[in-house]
């Protein structure tokens, strides 16, 4: 829910409690009277003279609060009465809040023109798929070990967030000259699972805490002169990581190279309530994933 909704409720709730305390209370709504006037008072009275009655005048609120519990107690009918008033409203609200939609930011819209245009326009295609072969070199085996076994299937893939990678694809080669390959797409959860046994320092997620089981994630890298480019030490590639990012997060996507444990290449689409669904029907299907 947006947080301007949370705080226009959180303000009705503190208004409407407060006129209710006025309107049923004549003791409260006497002591308000009676801290408002000596505030007013304040700057035509000598400090010495208010310290007294301002001590007293700041007594209230503790005075107030007595005042309404005793009346909530003896007319308990009336209480619960006022309490469904001042609650129905907000609680009306939450009820008519749909669940949420992951469209495209709005702000996007006033930042880049051609980013919206291409989202909101027709679908872009995948590219041709690269040859296997360019997945086995030593250069991707070392940080990628064992790449040539991923998907690379972009059917597998969430059709919306197929949709905002293309756009980062498209944008990278026109405006930056990159060429950019899909190294990893959808992850089962037995290949999750794996990379997980291997260590921190591949993957910190089980099976189905990963944004790939759900087609939401994809790990990209480089492609020139028909060699996949993932060195992070080759400056041309550092370079595009950094404008691959800036793209991704303009087009509504999670950048990797921003987390503590960095992946430069990875981007992913969240969704709330989407981690740990696979877990579970994996975890009923096989235990040992556990």
């Amino acid at each position: 829910m947006p947080a301007v909704i949370l705080y226009g409720i959180a303000a009705y709730f503190l208004l409407a409690v407060a006129g209710v305390a006025l309107v049923l209370f004549p003791g409260f709504r006497t002591r308000v009277q009676g801290f408002v006037g000596s505030i007013a008072s304040a700057g035509r009275t000598p400090a010495i003279r208010l310290a007294g009655p301002a001590t007293h005048a700041l007594r209230w609120p503790l005075h107030g609060l007595r005042d309404i519990a005793g009346w909530l107690v003896a007319r308990p009918l009336r209480a619960a009465g006022g309490i469904v008033l001042v609650c129905a409203p907000p609680l009306l609200v939450l009820s008519l809040q749909g669940p949420a939609i992951f469209d495209f930011n709005d702000d996007l819209r006033i930042a880049d023109r051609q980013i919206a245009t291409l989202l909101e326009g027709e679908q872009l295609v995948p590219p041709p798929p690269l040859p296997p072969a360019v997945f086995t070199t030593r250069e991707v085996e070392q940080v990628r070990p064992n790449i040539v076994r991923a998907s690379r299937n972009w059917q597998q893939l969430d059709q919306e967030f197929t949709q905002r990678l293309l756009v980062v694809f498209k944008l990278m080669q026109e405006r930056h000259g990159y060429q950019m390959a899909l190294i990893e797409g959808y992850r089962s959860p037995e290949r999750q699972a794996e990379l997980f046994s291997r260590g921190s320092n591949v993957t910190q997620a089980r099976a189905g805490m990963s944004y790939h089981q759900y087609g939401l994630a994809a790990d990209v890298a480089f492609f020139r002169d028909g060699k996949v480019v993932i060195s992070e030490r080759d400056p041309w590639a550092m370079r595009g990581y950094a404008l691959y990012g800036e793209i991704a997060e303009q087009v509504g996507l999670t950048w990797g190279g921003r987390w503590k444990m960095r992946d430069l290449g990875h981007v992913e689409l969240r969704r709330k309530g989407v981690l740990g669904q696979t877990a579970r029907l994996a975890t009923d299907a096989n235990p040992q994933l556990e």
